[in-house]
């Protein structure tokens, strides 16, 4: 018997590898065996793929089966190799024609009934079949949908193992059975045909989640009397800026943060298809194609490390920080938060990615989101608050706030004070014509396509992202005359050289949403007084 070969995908993180299949049935005592660095759930599939196979109706050989995973180097998790062992089993056996399996990449968990469950990440391991060069893959059905959002590949969707090894040219008459879909997990619905790929089907598909997203955000108009705050949001969305609001309740801090997702605009072709892979592996359902909206998270501020940037001991999923990567992640009641988990979000802000270590391996995932923290001046909430009492002395003021490390405060491009209304304000501001989230979004869009076209030949797309020392070159320097009020800020210590950037990197996004060459005395001055407003 010759030695039968397929391949699965490995992923660690977003990154997949292509991982061959290899299986060798040998005239020793009956055995089945797994080696190339298999973790536990991946060892156990022998006994789950034998009887998988036998409730099938295409039983393994009664032989001694040989399975290799390679490379033994790269560590391998999880059931999502099934589908392919088996394949590669009964192909050693003679079963299936060891040529049709060769250049097929196998993806799916078997039930014990033989049954294919849909696997979580399954977008990520199609797009690294695809890099690898692989023309086909083989799916439960019930991931048919997702992986077939990949162009240039194949896809063969089959409901169960029997199914699977007939298309193979397996001698198995076909037995109708149920899609398998996990209980903690909606399955995708499958597409009715090859159509869902069409062009046209699949812009009209997004435009419905765009519109239900917008709808579901609320709109900026419904902001009455903090022009201020409106402001700074549609700077912080022109730029990619992290925001950090200070007021007391009911001011409007949780409303003005979910606003911000209305205003920004959709993600690009590459941030759609990375926001989708992370949202895969969490499990997450892509029934209605690919993420085109930027992310909202809001976790709640008892949160741990690993459930915000991520982790796991065998498989390391994404945290909350991951999947608002494109979008926002809104932290409410900052100060209540471990000072712990927050400070764990500092290497991300600056690197713009998470890196998760493990002795065994190592997974990156995506960190450029926009932070957006809410806090209220003290703890009880009525520090400055008109005609309001407040029972915290000073000492106790500052312990509060100062729960928010001095690193995260300066990772901070915009400080905002947030006021509550008063009732004069809400009478004038009855009849006034307010910004609404189209008319912001239209801004934002065009601030952005300044920020594209000064940037082109670089790799970064918004001013948050321009490392300092570039924008301190002599090309792109600002006068001593404009940048007088930020320099002597510098020399007082009131500002760090960190602080410093931020502000040019505003100042740049003001000019910008004034579709101005450079930015003036005036917007250095503006962005001064943002980054310093807490």
């Amino acid at each position: 018997m010759t030695v039968a070969r397929t391949h699965s995908v490995a992923l660690t993180g977003l990154d997949g590898h292509l991982v061959e299949v290899e299986a060798d049935v040998s005239q020793n005592l009956p055995g089945f065996v797994i080696i190339g660095l298999p973790d536990a759930s991946l060892a156990e599939a022998k006994e789950r793929v034998r009887v998988a196979a036998n409730n099938s109706g295409c039983p393994l050989t009664d032989r001694k089966l040989t399975v290799n995973l390679s490379p033994a180097s790269l560590p391998k998790q999880g059931s999502g190799f099934d589908l392919a062992i088996a394949m590669a089993g009964l192909a050693a056996a003679g079963s299936v024609p060891a040529a049709s399996i060769r250049d097929v990449v196998h993806l799916g968990e078997l039930r014990l009934d033989g049954r294919l469950r849909p696997l979580s990440g399954m977008l990520p391991a199609v797009v690294a079949a695809r890099k690898a060069g692989a023309k086909t893959v083989m799916v439960p059905i019930a991931n048919r949908g997702e992986a077939e959002l990949v162009p240039d590949i194949r896809v063969i969707a089959v409901s169960t193992l029997r199914e699977a090894a007939a298309w193979h040219g397996g001698q198995y008459p076909p037995a109708p059975a149920e899609p398998a879909a996990p209980s903690d997990a909606a399955p995708v619905t499958p597409p009715t045909s090859a159509s869902m790929r069409v062009a046209s089907e699949t812009a009209e598909r997004q435009i419905k989640n765009m519109s239900a997203q917008l709808e579901n955000d609320g709109d900026l108009g419904d902001i009455v009397g903090n022009e201020e705050a409106v402001s700074a949001l549609i700077v912080a969305a022109a730029g990619g800026h992290n925001v950090l609001m200070v007021g007391p309740p009911g001011a409007g801090k949780t409303m003005l943060a979910s606003r911000l997702i209305g205003i920004l605009p959709d993600l690009s072709e590459a941030e759609s298809l990375e926001s989708s892979c992370v949202h895969s592996l969490s499990g997450q359902s892509l029934e209605q194609g690919l993420i085109v909206r930027p992310p909202f998270e809001s976790p709640h501020h008892s949160i741990s490390i690993a459930a915000l940037v991520g982790g796991g001991s065998a498989v390391i999923r994404p945290g909350a920080a991951a999947r608002a990567s494109g979008g926002v992640l809104f932290i409410d009641e900052v100060p209540e938060m471990s000072a712990t988990v927050l400070d764990s979000l500092r290497q991300s802000l600056e690197s713009r990615q998470i890196v998760i270590q493990r002795a065994r391996a190592t997974a990156v995932f995506p960190a450029k989101f926009q932070l957006v923290m809410a806090a209220n001046p003290c703890p009880c909430g009525n520090y400055g608050v008109r005609d309001g009492e407040c029972v915290c002395t000073p000492a106790l003021r500052r312990r509060y706030l100062g729960r928010i490390s001095g690193p995260i405060k300066d990772r901070i491009d915009i400080h905002l004070n947030v006021n509550r209304i008063t009732t004069a304000q809400l009478r004038v501001a009855d009849g006034a014509q307010r910004i609404t989230s189209a008319q912001a979004r239209k801004r934002v869009e065009r601030a952005r396509a300044c920020s594209a076209r000064r940037l082109a030949d670089t790799p970064w797309r918004t001013n948050a992202e321009v490392p300092g020392s570039w924008l301190r070159e002599r090309r792109q320097r600002l006068s001593l005359e404009t940048t007088v009020s930020v320099d002597r800020a510098l020399e007082r210590g009131l500002i760090t050289m960190r602080g410093y950037d931020r502000v040019l990197r505003i100042a740049w996004t003001l000019c910008d949403l004034d579709a101005a060459a450079s930015p003036t005395k005036s917007h250095v001055s503006q962005a001064l007084y943002l980054r310093r407003g807490v």
